[in-house]
């Protein structure tokens, strides 16, 4: 007699468990999904989950050293255009300006 769904899920879910099997989900916005796409298709990935648990081993077998770099953020530098920092210089003036005559 061939087993119901509900076997084959329960039994799934108990081999699940015994090895310690757990699922980890994240949201991800369309550039990095674009990201993972094309490393899968470098590698001939096929499944997300194989891509991203090989990138995870790959990067942990580098060790601190070889990691780190590849875990910290790019960082954005902002360069305050010229037009608004002649505004901001002159609405500072111009407070400064303000406080000195309220003030006496």
């Amino acid at each position: 007699m061939a087993k119901s769904n509900a076997d084959r899920s329960a039994k799934a879910a108990a081999k699940r468990k015994e090895r310690g099997e757990e699922e980890i989900r994240f949201h991800a916005m369309a550039g990095t999904r674009q990201a993972l796409a094309d490393l899968m298709a470098w590698s001939g990935t096929e499944e997300q989950g194989e891509a991203i648990t090989l990138m995870i081993h790959h990067l942990h077998g580098l060790g601190p050293g070889g990691a780190l770099p590849l875990l910290t953020p790019p960082r954005h530098e902002y360069v305050i255009p010229e037009n608004v920092s002649r505004k901001l210089k002159l609405a500072f003036d111009r407070e400064a300006l303000r406080i000195e005559r309220d003030g006496r």
